[in-house]
């Protein structure tokens, strides 16, 4: 009998510690989904692009348009700085509302979902290399 309990107490601890475990960030310190903080918004990280005529978010398994509203702005001021060409991305984590975006209705060919940041939680220091670079041919 007191096997039985002890074998059912090892069980239930190790279900218990493989649950905590699988909500936790990569090892390279990346966010593998969006997570809820401490606040009613969810903190996403990956990749920031910003020019007046549009903004995008990328992340490991998603791209977000972002709403042009002065948090998208103040986020592009403070990128700026820190990118090295005009389509540089730049890490960022930030927290904000992600829903369907609205032009879709519209017919628009838009990315599906769209972030509104409501807070600007931190910025890398380098811009991300590219994958594939472009380079304007002289002709």
């Amino acid at each position: 009998m007191k096997n039985l309990i002890v074998i059912s107490a090892v069980l239930l601890s190790l279900m218990l510690t493989s649950c905590k475990n699988s909500g936790e960030t990569s090892e390279k310190g990346e966010e593998a989904t969006p997570k809820l903080m401490d606040s009613k918004y969810v903190l996403y990280s990956g990749e920031y692009f910003y020019s007046s005529d549009g903004a995008v978010l990328k992340g490991n398994s998603f791209i977000y348009a972002v709403t042009l509203d002065d948090m998208a702005e103040e986020l592009g001021k403070m990128i700026e700085p820190i990118k090295k060409e005009e389509y540089d991305m730049v890490p960022v984590m930030v927290k904000g509302v992600v829903k369907r975006n609205p032009a879709l209705d519209e017919g628009k060919q838009v990315w599906e979902q769209i972030i509104t940041i409501k807070e600007i939680v931190s910025i890398g220091n380098t811009p991300v290399e590219a994958d594939i670079k472009i380079e304007e041919s002289k002709s």
